[in-house]
């Protein structure tokens, strides 16, 4: 294939799909810049095998592509976040978080928006990851298995896992169920 074909092929098919790409090696790396690298790397092969694509959706080929760079940039400059699960899956485990109308509202909307995300980057990689491409990303099972490269039934373990880590990590402290103390003790404390 011609440069200028592959270009135009690049442009075509990639090219839509670039922001997606950027927001799934933020989440894995939990770092602008980093993602931004990855991210390069990534579309400098996306646009050098762009004439071996062949598949249904390039969304999901370039994801893969983006992950595969994300995981092999990870393990040349994050070596020390390396972790076995369990499972004797290998996962690249980050600690670090990343980063309306009316004031009170908007507050709100935004603490919760802060939550969530530390929550999600507070997961292992390999949860965090697929949460993404579901929830974010809104890829279908077989696309995600695809992109990670893992069996459907893997994405769906690891799936409801994330789910699980998210609602333990999302319940309301303990402070909420302190609550008032009741009346028949506030009157044993009064002399």
């Amino acid at each position: 294939m011609k440069d200028e074909e592959k270009r135009r092929r690049f442009e075509l098919l990639v090219l839509p799909h670039l922001d997606a790409g950027l927001n799934l090696a933020r989440w894995l790396t939990h770092n602008d810049q980093d993602a931004q690298d990855v991210m390069q790397e990534a579309a400098m092969r996306a646009i050098r095998f762009i004439d071996g694509f062949r598949g249904e959706s390039a969304k999901a080929w370039l994801l893969q592509i983006v992950r595969n760079t994300c995981f092999s940039w990870l393990k040349e400059n994050r070596p020390v976040e390396l972790v076995v699960l369990e499972d004797a899956d290998e996962v690249l485990h980050a600690t670090a978080a990343p980063a309306a109308d009316e004031p009170p509202a908007m507050a709100m909307r935004n603490a919760d928006r802060l939550q969530i995300n530390q929550a999600i980057a507070a997961l292992p990689i390999v949860y965090r990851e697929v949460l993404v491409l579901r929830e974010l990303e809104d890829f279908s099972y077989k696309d995600i298995a695809r992109i990670a490269d893992i069996p459907i039934g893997t994405v769906m373990s690891r799936l409801a896992r994330a789910r699980s880590l998210m609602q333990q990590a999302l319940r309301p402290s303990e402070w909420s169920r302190l609550g008032a103390v009741p009346k028949s003790r506030q009157s044993e404390s009064i002399p």
